[in-house]
């Protein structure tokens, strides 16, 4: 079962390049960039509840979140939201090979169609640093989770979308990019808490300069100390 609506509204935020759209077709996206991410999500929640009725993916894509979020967190329904038409348009048949209901709202996540409190767990996976108005959109957020519901929050920081190669192959607005602790700053400054434990910095391959080819060829492993490059943190609305 299925629910689509388009809604048009002023947004602030850079699409994805050519590349970017369809490096999101690929496996090593759905695998070493989304699942790793969601599975390294998931060790952070504390007092994890059997079930999270609401799950709102902010950023869906194309839908590939959608089995991964069921098989985890057993949801009765699942709310996709998206700028592109295109990618609504492909999470479509994503949503309904589920078995349980997806709705899908075409719409700029800093003006969600969703009611106060009407969402147990948000997740907003590599989609912050493609948005203008990022206070704005934690705003949203905020307010569309219920007291308590969680925050799954995962994001490249400026170091990495600053990297040479990100610049050759994707879009984002650049003077917004923000390191991890300024990622954490502002989700806490939106109203949420975030435990020290329930924050991680992956350092993984396809993030650092060389793409983890000296550690792979000839078993040289990262400096310490090394910039951080990714943030994944769970925080609950307060």
């Amino acid at each position: 079962m299925r629910k689509l609506t388009n809604l048009s509204a002023e947004h602030s935020h850079v699409p994805e390049s050519a590349f970017g759209i369809w490096f999101l077709r690929t496996e090593t996206w759905a695998v070493h960039v989304l699942a790793h991410a969601l599975a390294d999500l998931e060790r952070l929640i504390t007092h994890r509840k059997h079930s999270y009725p609401t799950i709102l993916d902010a950023g869906c894509g194309n839908g590939r979140s959608f089995a991964l979020l069921k098989d985890k967190f057993a949801p009765a329904r699942i709310v996709g939201v998206d700028i592109n038409p295109d990618m609504i348009a492909e999470a479509q048949a994503k949503a309904g090979c589920q078995d349980v209901p997806v709705a899908l709202h075409c719409s700029d996540l800093a003006h969600l169609p969703l009611d106060d409190g009407s969402v147990d767990l948000l997740l907003c996976h590599q989609t912050f640093h493609h948005l203008v108005a990022q206070r704005e959109t934690l705003g949203e957020f905020h307010r569309v989770l219920r007291p308590g519901g969680l925050l799954l929050f995962a994001e490249s920081t400026r170091t990495y979308i600053h990297s040479w190669i990100i610049r050759l192959l994707f879009r984002h607005p650049m003077d917004v990019q923000r390191d991890a602790d300024e990622y954490i700053d502002m989700v806490r400054h939106a109203g949420f808490q975030i435990d020290a434990s329930a924050v991680s910095f992956p350092y993984l391959w396809w993030s650092r300069p060389d793409l983890g080819l000296r550690e792979r060829l000839f078993g040289i492993k990262p400096p310490q100390g090394h910039a951080k490059t990714l943030v994944n943190l769970v925080a609950t609305r307060t």
